[in-house]
C-alpha cells in the first residue's frame, strides 16, 4: 500500500524536530537538577490546563530533572467554606483561619486537591505522591505574625491571624528520599506545629521554602498574569536582586506581586540559581521556559 505525506504535514514534524534539538542543551545542563513548582491559579482550574501541567511535569522526570510541586486552593477553599456555611474573612490578603476553617482548609489542600494532581500525573504515566507539611515532620511550621500600624495614632497593632503560619523547617531528607524511589512529590501546604497545630500556609511562601532546601535550580511560580511588567506594560524578561529592589521601591512592582518577589528573593537569597514567575494560563509554560532560550516569564537571579 502507497502512503503520501503533504508538504505542510512535513514542514510541521520538522519544526517539532527542530525544537526538540533546541531543547536538549537545557535537558543537559538541568538533569539530576531539583525544580519547585508552585501550582495555583488558572492553571489549576481548568482541566485542559491542569492535564498539559500534569504530562509536563512527568515529562521533566522522564529527562532527569527532578521536579516538586507544592499547590495552592484559594478559590476551592473559599467554595467549600460557602457550602458548609463556614464565615471567613481576609486580613492583608491572608485568611484568617480559626479551629473550623483550618480543618476545612486542610480538607480541601490535603485532600480533594491534593489527590487530583496526584491523579492526574500517574494518568499520565509519573509516579505522583501526595503530602502534606504533616508527614513526617516535612514541614515545621510557627504561627504568622502580622502587625499594623493605625493611622491615626500611629500605635502598632498585633494582627491575630488564627492557625496562619510560616515554615520554619522543611525536611529535605524526605524529598530526596522520594527522588531515589523515582517519585514526583505533590506538597499541599499545610505545616504542624510545635504542639501538633495545624497551620495553613501561603503556597508561595511554602515553594520559596521547599525550593531554598533543597537547594533547587530553579523556583517557578505560576501565576495568572504574563510576569512582572514595566510602567509601559511591557514584560521584564531578565532582572536581578538589585533591579527588583529598585522596581518595588519606585513602586513598578506593586500589590499582590510584591510577596511573590519577595519570596523570589528569599529563595535566591538562600541559594536557589533562580526564580521565575510567570503564566500558568499559557499551555506548556513551564516547557517553553525552561528549554527555550528567551522563556517566557520574569527570571530573578542573583546577578
Amino acid at each position: 500500500m502507497t502512503t503520501t505525506r503533504h508538504i505542510g504535514e512535513t514542514k510541521h514534524w520538522l519544526r517539532t524536530a527542530k525544537t526538540i534539538t533546541e531543547a536538549l542543551p537545557f535537558m543537559r545542563r538541568y538533569a539530576g537538577k531539583s525544580f519547585v513548582i508552585k501550582y495555583g491559579g488558572h492553571a489549576m482550574g481548568d482541566p485542559e490546563l491542569a492535564d498539559t501541567f500534569a504530562r509536563d511535569v512527568v515529562l521533566l522526570k522522564q529527562v532527569g530533572i527532578n521536579p516538586i510541586v507544592v499547590h495552592g486552593g484559594g478559590p476551592q477553599i473559599g467554595a467549600m467554606l460557602e457550602r458548609l456555611a463556614v464565615k471567613s474573612e481576609f486580613i492583608d490578603g491572608l485568611r484568617v483561619t480559626d479551629a473550623e476553617t483550618v480543618d476545612v482548609v486542610e480538607m480541601v489542600l490535603a485532600g480533594s486537591i491534593n489527590k487530583s494532581i496526584v491523579n492526574a500525573i500517574t494518568r499520565a504515566g509519573g509516579n505522583g505522591i501526595g503530602l502534606s507539611g504533616k508527614d513526617s515532620g516535612l514541614i515545621q511550621a510557627r504561627k504568622l505574625r502580622r502587625s499594623v500600624q493605625d493611622p491615626d495614632s500611629n500605635i502598632e497593632k498585633i494582627l491575630d491571624l488564627g492557625f496562619v503560619g510560616e515554615p520554619r523547617y522543611i525536611n529535605p531528607q524526605i524529598l530526596a528520599s522520594l527522588e531515589q524511589a523515582g517519585m514526583i512529590p505533590v506538597i499541599a501546604p499545610i505545616g504542624v506545629g510545635p504542639n501538633g497545630e495545624t497551620y495553613n500556609i501561603n503556597a508561595d511562601t511554602v515553594a520559596g521554602a521547599v525550593a531554598s532546601a533543597v537547594g533547587a535550580a530553579r523556583l517557578l511560580l505560576l501565576t495568572d498574569v504574563i510576569g512582572v511588567l514595566d510602567k509601559q506594560g511591557e514584560l521584564l524578561t531578565d532582572l536581578s536582586v538589585e533591579d527588583v529592589r529598585g522596581l518595588m521601591k519606585d513602586g513598578t512592582i506593586s500589590g499582590g506581586m510584591i510577596p511573590k518577589l519577595e519570596t523570589c528573593l528569599s529563595a535566591v537569597g538562600d541559594g536557589v540559581d533562580a526564580a521565575v514567575i510567570l503564566d500558568g494560563r499559557v499551555p506548556h509554560a513551564l516547557l517553553l521556559e525552561i528549554f527555550t532560550d528567551k522563556g517566557i516569564g520574569t527570571l530573578v537571579a542573583r546577578t
